[in-house]
């Protein structure tokens, strides 16, 4: 028999909602909170059962909490995905067209560049060519900093990447509309942005994935095709 929802489910679930996104950690300490409080059995190795109990229903609600990993190191993140929306129709309650514009610009340059990142620079220099509604730098500035306090984007001494909230929610998004650039790590097969590539076969690993993978080998090489790995290992 499929297990109940209990008041520790749905105190998890109201958590996870107000904040869009937990790392692992503290996600675990969250779901030993909820069943202490509830008075409900917990097990610290039954967090992805308790998870998947909460999804079931909510499959009805085309909603879904999935699990990702930061680009950054590695670090598991739960988040709340709504499946029934696309990334804009998800993101237009909060943001203007012109806002909304200034993202996309802003992934573009993100999933096209070569190492994930894009430059401030970069970015602001989109503000006066939106053709929705042009935007003083003042402004794009402070969309950016919104986007950043929102968990759209992560920056890093003015570089912006997409945050591990936007690339759970928005891998299939990406995947559908990149086609051509968006891959997927060869590793754990799911969305890379901040990548390395295989000059001889084109495939794509994270850099946390990366380390790992070649702490357990002799020398690097390739997984799939077994070339000598030429980047410079994390």
């Amino acid at each position: 028999m499929a297990a109940q929802m209990t008041d520790a489910h749905r105190r998890f679930l109201q958590v996870l909602m107000s904040h869009g996104i937990v790392e692992g950690s503290e996600a675990r300490k969250l779901h030993k909170h909820c069943c202490e409080v509830h008075n409900v059995y917990y097990a610290h190795d039954k967090l992805a059962d308790f998870i998947s109990t909460i999804n079931r229903h909510l499959q009805p609600l085309f909603m879904q909490i999935r699990k990702g990993m930061s680009e950054d190191d590695g670090r598991a993140h739960y988040a709340l995905v709504n499946l029934a929306e696309t990334e804009i129709t998800k993101m237009a309650s909060d943001y203007t067209e012109n806002e909304l514009e200034l993202f996309r610009k802003t992934m573009d340059l993100i999933i096209l560049s070569e190492n994930g990142f894009a430059s401030s620079t970069d970015i602001l220099n989109l503000a006066d060519q939106l053709k929705t509604k042009k935007m003083k730098k003042k402004e794009a500035e402070q969309v950016l900093k919104v986007f950043v306090e929102d968990k759209w984007l992560s920056e890093r001494n003015g570089e912006f990447t997409l945050h591990t909230r936007c690339i759970i929610e928005m891998e299939q998004y990406i995947l559908s509309n990149y086609q051509d650039v968006a891959r997927k790590c060869n590793i754990c097969h799911s969305l890379a942005i901040q990548s390395q590539v295989c000059e001889s076969c084109g495939i794509g690993m994270h850099l946390p994935c990366i380390r790992k993978y070649f702490r357990a080998q002799t020398e690097p090489r390739c997984p799939q095709c077994n070339d000598f790995w030429t980047c410079d290992i994390p």
